[in-house]
């Protein structure tokens, strides 16, 4: 095996914002320590604007996006207070972003920024495009058995204790609208009447099977009103109700949660929570999922909700647009957190100009080599402040500066909105104007001002703590992610593809030296390498004094990783160096029409499409690729290491605009 640099590629066209494997591993990164992180993107509060409609039958189809609206993967923590609604349209701001992208991203980060400059195979790199279409990247969980998530049955479990579809349809849109209301507390009525028109026993009995089933915390009774026939709707148990759906509605014989497969475009994890948990009138923390994935890809994963019905998760199949649920199933658990074993990925790279032969040597490596398991450009931010620098603060204690860079006005890739607080705020430095700037208050910047106008400019501990726990953990993560990267480019320039004695290597969660006369007994895939922590041993060779010099010139100790306050006190953990991803199969296939779609989807095949039929030979050239990786790698350093080629969005995007120049 060799290393080798990376050379300065030319890639016609085309963006690498990829989908990746961002889920703690228990097995992969070990210790204590959970990274997850939260996804800080601008348009955070978009779901609270998503004007959708229920419709029949509608398609999903692909969407084409912009290059710069690459996310972190997250693990949300939701407030639990109603905030404003963002009602801004933002067609026009969005036009105007992308006509202005490729200058903004000239501020961005460089895969040499965050210490990605090495590859293990020695082929010669090859241009491809990875489209702005999501049916190109495509995202299969695996889970904990080791089965990869398919959506391949509709079907709805048949259970006798479910109401009858009337229910969907009995009520008229403006009661729905009174009674979610009254649901969430938003006017000051008690209760809600609704007229019985056609008075029977059977019609009262639908409407009140309507108003429980769709609207959890309200109860309901029968009263005559001067003659007439009324249902009232009323609080069961006050706010918490809405939490923890009625106990009494749910059948005792039948497990607590549904479990489902999510199909969805467009959307990463948290965000499709929202929108289903908006259309369901319930809190958003009933629902679970082993892993995040991001937005611009078609991910399929498993998610578990507690107390709703197969038949209430169905009916939004013909409500909500890019999204299908099925594969229905009633369990006594949810899910939680990193149980999954990793992410099956069907990748298609476009117009590739590599040789048959280059392009089975760069497959061949993938398979038996594998790749660096760097972090991807996705964990350090897309604008001139990336978010390892928000980190290295926070361990520094130094807050004015974590406030000033989380504030400050910066060259890059940023809603208008966010650009105008960020003015306000350097020009009144008064955190209750800059906050009128925003519709939306739900992102970082917005949390961090309310904090401020709460707790004043002398209590920034305080007010930087409003943020949800994963975002504030999500910058320290990326620091440690940042010193990672530049260790191992280090370790691998200085040692090769080889354990060395010195080394680090897990036996169970622990992890012990490679000793000299132990060398031949492991494999360059059998090294960890430390995040920087307090209960973390670093390797016996040149690479630890590297790791004390990068701390030390970011005036960390790196004997001291406790901080003062506990939350930022950094336990450490472990990641392997080289990654060699499972399950790997390519194909060169060949097409002349850019538009059409290279393989199937889930939803192709429930529709009964026919796969795509390839001529021997075509305008252009394809490299259909599929792989799976575990937990908390990147797809995209699997990908840069087959192309040879810098996977930043700032790179990605001046190669664009020179090619459609």
């Amino acid at each position: 095996m060799e290393t080798t640099e990376m050379p300065g590629v030319s890639l016609k066209r085309g963006s690498l914002a990829v989908e990746d494997n961002e889920s703690p591993a228990p097995g992969e990164e070990v210790k204590r320590q959970r990274v997850s992180e939260c996804c800080l993107s601008e348009d955070r509060g978009q779901l609270q604007s998503d004007a959708l409609r229920c419709r029949e039958n509608v398609p999903l189809a692909a969407r084409a996006v912009s290059a710069g609206e690459a996310k972190n993967h997250s693990e949300a923590q939701l407030e639990e207070e109603e905030e404003e609604e963002d009602g801004l349209s933002e067609e026009g701001e969005e036009e105007e972003e992308v006509e202005s992208f490729a200058d903004m991203m000239k501020h961005g980060l460089t895969e040499l920024d965050v210490g990605i400059t090495k590859f293990v195979s020695s082929h010669e790199g090859f241009s491809g495009i990875l489209k702005e279409r999501y049916s190109d990247f495509v995202v299969h969980e695996i889970g904990k058995d080791g089965r990869i998530s398919h959506l391949d049955d509709l079907s709805v479990p048949v259970d006798e204790e479910d109401p009858s579809e009337e229910v969907f349809m009995v009520l008229t849109a403006e009661e729905k609208q009174r009674l979610e209301e009254l649901q969430l507390f938003k006017n000051k009525e008690t209760s809600v009447a609704i007229e019985v028109l056609e008075d029977s026993k059977e019609k009262r009995t639908v409407i009140h099977q309507a108003v429980k089933s769709l609207f959890p915390g309200l109860e309901t009774k029968t009263e005559e009103r001067e003659g007439k026939k009324y249902i009232v709707a009323y609080h069961a148990a006050g706010k918490k109700a809405l939490a923890n759906p009625r106990k009494h509605s749910w059948p005792k014989s039948r497990g607590n949660y549904c479990h489902f497969v999510l199909y969805k475009e467009n959307k990463d994890t948290m965000d499709a929570i929202n929108v289903l948990s908006k259309y369901l009138r319930v809190k958003p923390n009933i629902f679970s999922y082993m892993g995040t994935k991001d937005k611009r890809a078609i991910t399929v994963q498993e998610i578990a909700v507690l107390k709703i019905t197969a038949q209430r998760l169905a009916h939004l199949n013909k409500c909500l647009m890019n999204f299908k649920l099925g594969n229905f199933s009633y369990q006594k658990n949810p899910l939680k957190l990193g149980e999954l074993q990793g992410n099956h990925f069907t990748v298609v790279l476009r117009n590739i100009t590599g040789t048959d032969e280059q392009v089975q040597q760069a497959m061949r490596s993938l398979k038996e080599i594998g790749f660096i398991n760097y972090y991807g450009m996705q964990r350090f931010g897309t604008t001139a402040v990336p978010t390892y620098q928000v980190g290295r603060a926070i361990l520094q204690n130094a807050w004015t500066e974590v406030m000033d860079l989380i504030l400050k006005p910066r060259s890059g890739a940023e809603k208008g909105y966010l650009v105008k607080c960020r003015e306000e705020w350097a020009k009144t430095r008064d955190p209750a104007i800059a906050l009128k700037k925003l519709p939306v208050k739900r992102c970082v910047e917005g949390q961090l001002l309310r904090g401020l106008s709460k707790y004043g400019m002398k209590n920034i501990v305080s007010a930087f703590g409003i943020i949800p726990r994963n975002n504030r953990l999500m910058y320290i993560h990326s620091y440690q992610s940042y010193v990672w990267n530049h260790m191992v480019s280090k370790r691998i320039e200085e040692y090769g593809l080889k354990p060395v004695p010195g080394d680090l290597v897990l036996k169970g969660a622990t992890a012990t030296y490679i000793e000299e006369d132990d060398v031949s007994n492991y494999s360059i895939h059998d090294v960890v390498m430390p995040l920087p922590g307090f209960d973390v041993i670093y390797p016996k060779h040149q690479i630890s004094d590297a790791y004390r010099e990068m701390l030390t010139a970011d005036h960390l100790d790196i004997d001291n990783m406790r901080h003062k306050i506990r939350d930022y006190s950094l336990s450490g953990a472990y990641r392997k160096i080289i990654v060699r991803p499972q399950n790997v199969g390519w194909e060169v296939v060949a097409y002349d029409d850019p538009k059409i779609p290279l393989f199937n989807t889930d939803v192709d095949n429930l529709e009964g499409k026919p796969p795509p039929v390839f001529a021997s030979e075509g305008k252009y050239k394809a490299l259909k690729m599929d792989f799976s990786l575990p937990p908390s790698t990147y797809a995209t350093m699997a990908i840069r290491e087959v192309l040879k080629m810098d996977t930043s969005i700032k790179n990605q995007t001046q190669l664009n605009t020179t090619w459609l120049r």
